[in-house]
């Protein structure tokens, strides 16, 4: 019940599918104590401004937009964060600090916010399909599958890890690894080529 929710919170975490967003703000509004509570909303494409709007034009609502992933189930997530036309440093402050309890928290303004969406909010689906064609590719080759899987999440984790910690472009760190005519550069131009 929104009222409880309002009344036991400081902070109010929207987490609900984007098209449940408005019907969430609707009940929000009739107890929300725009004094007291920051709403956080982690609703891909919904702007600050419809949820201030939606919890009502009287209301000057403190909104902050989150964009988290998945491994923040393991502590190890990519967020963005962005503030709307009334959230105070206080508040950013508050979220980034929330945030950064299960991963890292690049705070950017609202109008990049669905580029964050792009790069690491849908992100690990992407590296979910690379590592399972890697896989995929070893149990090709003769692997067991649970074998050739731990090779290759253990192989994008060291690669994300070297990429974090030394600096260097991906690209510059690629090149490290491709041999002249070697087996690397050969799966890398099939790989380009395969668009």
């Amino acid at each position: 019940e929104a009222r409880d929710v309002a009344e036991a919170c400081d902070v109010i975490i929207l987490a609900v599918k984007p098209h449940m967003i408005e019907h969430s703000c609707q009940e929000l509004k009739k107890v929300i104590d725009v004094d007291r509570h920051l709403v956080v909303s982690v609703a891909a494409g919904v702007s600050a401004a419809s949820i201030e709007r939606w919890l009502g034009s009287h209301h000057a609502a403190r909104v902050v937009r989150v964009m988290p992933n998945t491994p923040c189930a393991v502590n190890e997530a990519a967020s963005g964060v962005a503030a709307g036309d009334k959230a105070t440093e206080s508040d950013m402050a508050l979220v980034c600090a929330l945030m950064e309890s299960c991963g890292i928290v690049e705070v950017v303004p609202e109008k990049l916010i669905d580029a964050v969406v792009g790069v690491s909010g849908s992100g690990p689906a992407y590296v979910f399909q690379v590592i399972e064609a890697m896989a995929d590719g070893g149990v090709l080759n003769g692997l067991n599958r649970d074998v050739a899987m731990r090779l290759a999440a253990q192989t994008v984790m060291g690669a994300a890890k070297m990429v974090l910690e030394t600096g260097e472009h991906p690209g510059a760190l690629k090149d490290k690894v491709c041999s002249p005519n070697g087996t690397t550069i050969r799966a890398v131009a099939a790989l380009e080529r395969g668009g």
